[in-house]
């Protein structure tokens, strides 16, 4: 019977000269701090897990509370309502220049197309969509700018035109009507340029100037007018001035003084060596004369002495404590308190403070004359 021949002895891989590859043993140490590695790291993800347990659970009580508060962006402004850009921190703290900050912060904005702005602005007009207003409205923020520069000889800070423009815009916004087939950008500027003009009339001067259609017109076509004229040969005198632009001759007088002389205070001291303000040498056409006022002050003394003297002619306690507390007083008391102090009705009071009055007007008549008209509403007889 033969034999099998036996399976040859498997062996593990050999090295480069028929040696197996050594085995590495760790020593204690590094074997604890193999474990102290994993521990710590296992610590670190229990820790990141229940600190975003911490934020969820932080989220959810926001969430709660902002269903019943009202919602706020997180600039603080109502949600849902168109608003302009406002100007980061970072950039006024870099630049240093406000206007600088706001240009670039409009920048981000980018401009839009025709068919866009329709789109939104149908949008706006049939939802009142917020976001489609903000579109809108920060779209053109750079039209503003650009109208707001070519009013920048009459005011200083072009920050403020831009402002008076920015409300323009956004009460353009309120009255643009999509299907007119107006671009908004060009109806925008009627808008821009009206709240810029108006910001200019309010605080040219001291004196707000325009406050009219024909001072609002003047404002602007006044000074242009008068040189045309010049060049034409003719006298711009304030009539021929008049008839050219069809406004009357008192509104051209009118606004030729104010913007032909500067502003000055009453209370502004002269320049002479006393130093007494204006108000004291100009003279107040309303104020009374000085022979008026003597003769009111002459007159007023003797109606006190006349109503002294009547005072003195009241003997009925009930009587003197009506002329006081009622006909003389600042602070009259009511028929229904005397009455009832009195034990009387209200009704009562009333007829004897009615007599009273008759008596006064005789009185008054007979010490000062019927030239003097006393108003009194004296009832009838009892």
């Amino acid at each position: 019977m033969a034999k099998r021949p036996k399976a040859p002895k498997t062996s593990a891989p050999q090295g480069a000269k028929g040696r197996l590859p050594p085995k590495f043993k760790a020593s204690q140490s590094e074997v604890e701090d193999i474990e102290e590695k994993k521990a710590e790291e296992k610590k670190a993800e229990e820790k990141k897990a229940e600190e975003k347990k911490a934020e969820e659970k932080k989220a959810e009580e926001n969430t709660e509370e902002s269903a019943s508060a009202e919602l706020l962006d997180k600039d603080g402004a109502p949600a849902g309502k168109p608003k302009l850009p406002t100007l980061r921190k970072s950039a006024i703290t870099n630049r240093g220049d406000l206007l600088g900050a706001y240009l670039a912060e409009i920048r981000r904005h980018p401009l839009l197309d025709p068919e866009e702005e329709k789109i939104l602005a149908i949008q706006y007009m049939e939802t009142q969509d917020p976001e489609a207003a903000a579109r809108l409205v920060t779209a053109n923020l750079r039209l503003v700018v650009k109208l707001a520069f070519q009013y920048h000889r009459q005011w200083a800070n072009v920050l403020d035109l831009i402002q008076e423009g920015n409300v323009g815009l956004v009460e353009a916004l309120s009255r643009y009507d999509p299907y007119r087939g107006v671009r908004f950008s060009s109806y925008a500027q009627y808008w821009i340029r009206a709240m810029i003009l108006r910001f200019l009339m309010d605080n040219y001067r001291m004196v707000r100037l325009g406050s009219t259609r024909h001072g609002r017109k003047l404002f602007f076509s006044l000074k242009k007018e008068k040189d045309r004229l010049e060049r034409m040969g003719i006298s711009p005198t304030t009539k021929a001035v008049a008839e050219s632009l069809q406004i009357p001759e008192k509104e051209v007088i009118n606004v030729d003084q104010h913007l032909s002389a500067p502003a000055l205070s009453l209370h502004a001291p002269m320049g002479g060596e006393d130093g007494r303000a204006l108000s004291e040498v100009v003279a107040d056409k309303d104020a009374p004369s000085p022979e008026d006022t003597v003769a009111s002050e002459d007159l007023g003394a003797k109606v006190r002495a006349a109503l002294e003297a009547f005072a003195h002619t009241l003997k009925d306690d009930r009587e003197v404590t009506i002329w006081y507390e009622r006909l003389v007083a600042q602070d009259t008391v009511s028929l229904a308190v005397l009455g009832e102090r009195y034990g009387v009705s209200k009704e009562r009071i009333r007829q004897v403070e009615a007599r009273i009055k008759r008596r006064l007007k005789i009185h008054l008549r007979r010490e000062l004359g019927d030239e003097i008209d006393f108003e009194f509403t004296v009832p009838a007889a009892d």
